[in-house]
């Protein structure tokens, strides 16, 4: 059974990654619906949190059902990343994790998420800060090291741990890796097999079917999977992995119908949590995904990102549903 701190997850828990402009409260509660076993908000910044930026705010809605589920900070000030987490603490999360793997410029260049990959002194110091200035189970997401010359995720799992953390998310490549290339697992599995080491390890990095989960659970021998990217438009890839996991065959493919209920629920909730019009206009970066593969249909994807009616896009949904079934 893996924990963090009072929190069961299971005997190898699948997590999604917290995903800026991606993982928010009606995605993250589709994921639920398929599966996934622990989630996490799109990451805030604890500077936002202080000044009380709406938007940083708006990130810190939880629901119930979506439990367990951790809101992700992020900064490279002391005193700021405290009392964010103080903030974060009053919205009752069941823990906190401190994001310091974001690999784009605007946050590195504020000496924040992947950017503390140069400063292991700092960040030590920031994670000591969050740790001690709230009663919730505090995490972190990482990534190997800045670069390949300067791989220090061995390093930064003990002292991390030594300060107080109850887990810890690796992401299989450096900040200079961005997004690509490939994700190396090995050093993932080093600290996983480090006897020094007792917290729960999950990797993360291009897991994105079923059968590369097991390849992986099996050959790196971590506690758990983080999905990130692959969920996007097929969240129903943690129902598809726990079922390969349990049974060694394939999860029937997802059929059209569910597709499409996915994607009107994606739609209601978001309408629901971000008002009608927000809802629709952030609904558009996600048909393509959900319908990826289906033949001759940019014309329903042009409709798609065009209507700005609710009943007319549910009317078309519904339109795409009996029109792809019936040619099947």
């Amino acid at each position: 059974m893996v924990k963090i701190g009072n929190i069961s997850l299971g005997e190898f828990p699948l997590l999604l990654a917290p995903m800026e402009d991606v993982s928010d409260p009606p995605f993250r509660r589709l994921c639920k619906s398929f599966g996934a076993d622990l989630m996490y908000s799109e990451f805030i910044s604890s500077e936002g949190l202080i000044r009380d930026a709406i938007k940083s705010r708006k990130k810190l809605d939880i629901f119930d059902y979506e439990r367990p589920v951790g809101i992700q900070i992020f900064g490279g000030d002391e005193e700021a990343m405290a009392l964010s987490a103080k903030i974060v603490e009053s919205v009752q999360p069941d823990l906190v994790d401190i994001n310091f793997g974001c690999p784009v410029k605007k946050v590195v260049c504020k000496g924040a998420g992947a950017g503390v990959l140069k400063d292991i002194d700092l960040m030590v110091r920031l994670t000591a800060a969050v740790v001690k200035s709230t009663h919730l189970p505090v995490t972190v997401k990482t990534r190997l090291g800045w670069d390949d010359a300067s791989i220090n995720i061995h390093q930064v799992a003990e002292r991390l741990q030594d300060v107080g953390i109850q887990a810890l998310s690796i992401h299989g490549r450096t900040r200079a890796q961005m997004y690509k290339g490939s994700a190396d697992w090995n050093p993932i599995a080093e600290v996983k097999s480090n006897p020094r080491i007792h917290i729960p390890i999950f990797g993360n990095g291009d897991i994105d079917s079923p059968e590369k989960a097991l390849q992986y659970k099996q050959t790196y021998g971590v506690d758990g999977i983080m999905v990130g990217r692959a969920a996007i438009g097929s969240p129903w890839i943690f129902r598809e992995i726990k079922h390969y996991l349990a049974t060694g065959q394939l999860h029937p493919e997802v059929t059209l119908t569910e597709r499409v209920e996915a994607v009107r629920n994606h739609l209601l909730w978001s309408a629901e949590w971000k008002g009608e019009r927000v809802g629709m206009l952030e609904m558009r970066r996600h048909y393509a995904n959900y319908f990826k593969g289906l033949p001759d249909f940019k014309a329903y994807r042009s409709a798609l990102v065009t209507l700005l009616d609710l009943p007319e896009i549910l009317d078309l949904l519904d339109h795409i549903q009996q029109t792809y079934h019936t040619s099947a």
